[in-house]
């Protein structure tokens, strides 16, 4: 089967390294500008393995193709696609992008049965061109049911190299679950400039992260997932103290944050089910503001 990867950043890089090395054919896809000087392999560090594996490299998709893996930032998305022509015939896309609302947006593109939702829970950084990183303890990745039979072998590579894989039936649950998880995390560690762990260690920080869990809970409950904030709030207690989110990272080093992405949602949902989300609502006007600082 072919795959290939849009956005080999360290979750892309980790995906096609895996693939790559188990057998699949694997092409990168990568922006014209930067096609000489990226190397024609994968290199990857991870507790599962260390390892470097040839892979193909193009600046756009081909005609035809089994797999496209979408791991781009949300920001990026839109421009991210001009590397796909339009007559390009798809088996499956399967998006790895924080949020939600890109599904929309690929299915209006590629048809609602070709885009299978997907999320990964995951540490990975591409620390130079083809070279990733992956720092977690581990790697969980769901995707919606409509993607068996075509990922199944693909999973099956992810499993056998030490990923948690499941097929999840709900595509608004696993959607929600990953951003219910995610969004406090990375508003709260973004707002603060702190790590998860002096985030929950600090009274305040702590009652507005806890609060803004309850929100994006009650928002994905509203839109028809199952969720349960104490038990979305008793995993982040065994996160690594020192994790910092990606967004946090973004806003460090001054580039666009996915805010929209990850906070969007839940303010927008909020406000159109009548519910409401002042925890969010707060931690979005303290990071606007922190840019601003940076930007003046």
């Amino acid at each position: 089967m072919h795959h290939w990867i849009l956005g080999v950043g360290g979750v892309g890089g980790l995906i096609g390294a895996v693939l790559a090395k188990a057998g699949e054919k694997m092409t990168l896809i990568v922006r014209p500008e930067a096609l000489a000087q990226h190397p024609s392999e994968l290199s990857l560090d991870s507790k599962f393995g260390k390892f470097a594996v040839p892979v193909s490299l193009a600046v756009q998709t081909g005609p035809a193709l089994d797999v496209l893996w979408i791991t781009v930032k949300a920001t990026q998305l839109p421009s991210a696609l001009d590397s796909i022509p339009a007559a390009s015939q798809i088996r499956a896309v399967v998006p790895l992008l924080n949020g939600i609302d890109h599904i929309q947006l690929l299915r209006e593109r590629f048809g609602h049965d070709r885009v299978i939702p997907a999320t990964i829970g995951v540490e990975s950084e591409r620390t130079a061109p083809g070279v990733i990183v992956h720092r977690s303890p581990g790697v969980r990745l769901n995707v919606a049911t409509a993607g068996l039979p075509l990922l199944q072998q693909a999973f099956e590579h992810f499993r056998s190299f030490g990923f948690e894989c499941n097929f999840i039936d709900n595509e608004t649950t696993l959607l929600w679950s990953k951003l219910a998880f995610l969004a406090p995390i990375a508003l709260s560690t973004t707002a603060a400039a702190a790590s998860i762990g002096d985030v929950l260690s600090h009274p305040a920080r702590k009652a507005r992260f806890e609060a803004c869990v309850q929100e994006a809970c009650a928002v994905g409950n509203a839109s028809g997932a199952v969720l349960d904030a104490n038990s979305l709030l008793g995993t982040v207690s065994k996160l690594p103290p020192q994790m910092r989110s990606s967004m946090q990272k973004d806003v460090a080093a001054r580039r666009p944050p996915e805010l929209d992405a990850i906070a969007g949602p839940i303010l927008r949902g909020a406000e159109k089910l009548g519910l409401q989300a002042p925890a969010t609502h707060a931690l979005v006007r303290e990071i606007r503001e922190r840019l601003d600082e940076s930007q003046s």
